[in-house]
């Protein structure tokens, strides 16, 4: 049913047959969601219990709906569970309802909208921003967004540059600098799952090394990367048109 639902260019599904395995892929890369067979047993329940350490990434159920399932479903989602599908029933709207459920949706459509603070008030600017947005704190290139926008690299970072009304009086921020600050909010939403250290966080959002998190952080908001577990998203933003540690 998942792999009707997501076919391989698409999408990646992983798949694990233990609970161990499910931590592993949720330390190493970014998951956007987690769907259980329930009726795999003690390891499907002990997946489930992974939900308290990693409450970024939805944990969903799926269960062939017969009655005797009812307690692991019942002990599922006291666990944490986000949703439960049912085999057989949801398959046509199984797609919708993971993606409705996962990180990178829910992180595009929590900052849709450019912050004011960032001064991203043109049409295009604000088009830059939720196709960055849109990658989930994934690494993006300046060359693939100028491809989609059909323009060269030179002219976008040139365009995204050019002041329209900057913030507070400050020149508004280039492009990489916005790419690295929405990576960053990213990185402090992982850093709060209790599963995640600092070096989990960095490997998750492919960022080269926990030493390269380490000095974007110092560099945009001007403190250490262990610090991103504490700070909200509007304290990212307050340290970066600060000036952050630059």
């Amino acid at each position: 049913m998942l792999k009707t639902a997501f076919p391989r260019r698409r999408a990646t599904l992983l798949s694990a047959r233990v609970a161990e395995d499910v931590a592993t892929f949720l330390r190493t890369q970014l998951v956007d969601a987690v769907v259980l067979d329930l009726s795999a047993g003690d390891e499907a329940l002990k997946a489930a219990e992974l939900a308290a350490d990693f409450p970024a990434h939805p944990f969903l159920g799926l269960s062939p709906a017969h009655a005797g399932d009812a307690p692991a479903i019942a002990r599922a989602v006291r666990g944490g569970l986000a949703d439960v599908l049912l085999d057989g029933l949801d398959d046509l709207l199984v797609r919708d309802r993971v993606l409705q459920w996962g990180f990178t949706r829910r992180f595009g459509a929590a900052l849709d909208e450019p912050p004011d603070v960032l001064g991203l008030d043109t049409p295009l600017k604000r088009e830059v921003w939720s196709r960055i947005v849109a990658h989930g704190g994934r690494p993006v290139r300046t060359d693939a967004l100028a491809r989609a926008l059909g323009m060269s690299r030179e002219h976008l970072s040139r365009s995204f540059a050019r002041p329209e009304r900057a913030a507070a009086g400050r020149e508004p921020p280039t492009l990489k600098r916005v790419i690295d600050l929405v990576r960053l909010i990213a990185a402090a939403e992982l850093a709060k799952n209790p599963g995640h250290d600092v070096k989990d966080v960095a490997q998750v959002l492919a960022f080269a090394s926990t030493s390269h998190l380490s000095v974007t952080t110092q560099r945009l908001v001007g403190v250490k990367a262990p610090s991103l577990a504490r700070l909200r998203t509007v304290d990212l933003l307050d340290r970066f048109a600060r000036g952050g540690g630059a």
